[in-house]
């Protein structure tokens, strides 16, 4: 027999795991338009600039955090003289992108 609580304590389950779930896909996306971008600042373009875009997206497996990613960023992009309170601008703005277009198509 299931009780109100039981019922309220699953559907906290599905709606965290929901949300977790959001969270992954929009990090993922971010990941990926930060690598897009550093791609078109490293001169790479078309299946190159996707290709590393990937290799950005795979850096944050790494670790929990962002620290994997900004460090792989920060490494590739400072002999083209960008900072690593550049790259950490540009990961804010393509997260709330990414969240966006997740919404927008959810």
């Amino acid at each position: 027999m299931t009780t109100t609580f039981d019922k309220r304590e699953e559907g906290f389950e599905k709606q965290f795991a929901h949300d977790e779930e959001l969270r992954f896909k929009a990090m993922a996306r971010r990941n990926k338009l930060v690598g897009l971008w550093a791609a078109g600042i490293l001169g790479k373009s078309g299946a190159d600039a996707e290709a590393y875009a990937k290799e950005v997206v795979l850096a944050d497996f790494e670790e929990a955090g962002d620290n994997d990613v900004l460090r792989k960023l920060t490494k590739d992009l400072a002999a083209k003289g960008v900072n690593e309170q550049q790259i950490r601008a540009q990961m804010g703005e393509f997260l709330a992108a990414a969240v966006a277009q997740i919404k927008k198509s959810g």
